[in-house]
């Protein structure tokens, strides 16, 4: 297990445990299935009113299942939405970043390049050799794509177990896109 699902799954003991599906950590879906999202969720543009509107959504989302998680948008280096919700903690700040540096390096979902890392039978840490405490692939941070552009920044969330961060925003951004 790693330190971030430990971290948060003692956590959440005391909060609602219906906030997403419960899945088991191991179980981890396809690479077919993450890499499908990453084609499918695409923005035709993604401006100033787009973040507010989306970070809305998913504060509006973690509420209704009382999730303890903190919200972040990032386009072209600049934060343009940021929330914490009651029972987030300074530290998922600090794996925000960390997970949105993932996706700003590899242009991939952070959930995605620690899965590919795994399904290799090593880590993204002996794999990438890059810092840890700068750069971490635990699901949540999932990449703000474009149409006929690519990559333009990131969409995170921390707080709950690494899959369901994940799972989390893919719904959210499913339900914003339409899909």
């Amino acid at each position: 297990m790693t330190q971030n699902q430990s971290h948060n799954q003692s956590r959440n003991q005391t909060h609602n445990q219906e906030i997403t599906p419960k899945f088991h950590p191991e179980l981890t879906p396809p690479l077919e299935e993450l890499e499908a999202q990453e084609r499918r969720l695409v923005f035709r543009q993604f401006t100033y009113d787009d973040a507010w509107a989306l970070g809305s959504l998913i504060v509006d989302l973690a509420r209704e299942r009382q999730a303890p998680v903190t919200i972040d948008i990032h386009r072209a280096g600049q934060q343009l939405f940021h929330a914490a919700l009651p029972g987030s903690a300074p530290d998922n700040d600090a794996w925000i970043t960390r997970k949105r540096r993932v996706v700003e390096r590899y242009n991939s979902a952070s959930y995605l390049v620690g899965a590919r890392c795994r399904a290799k039978g090593t880590t993204f840490e002996e794999s990438s050799r890059l810092d840890p405490d700068e750069f971490a692939a635990h699901g949540g941070s999932f990449p703000i794509t474009v149409e006929g552009v690519g990559v333009i920044g990131a969409v995170t969330v921390s707080g709950l177990p690494q899959l369901q961060d994940h799972r989390f925003v893919v719904e959210a951004l499913e339900q914003f896109l339409g899909l």
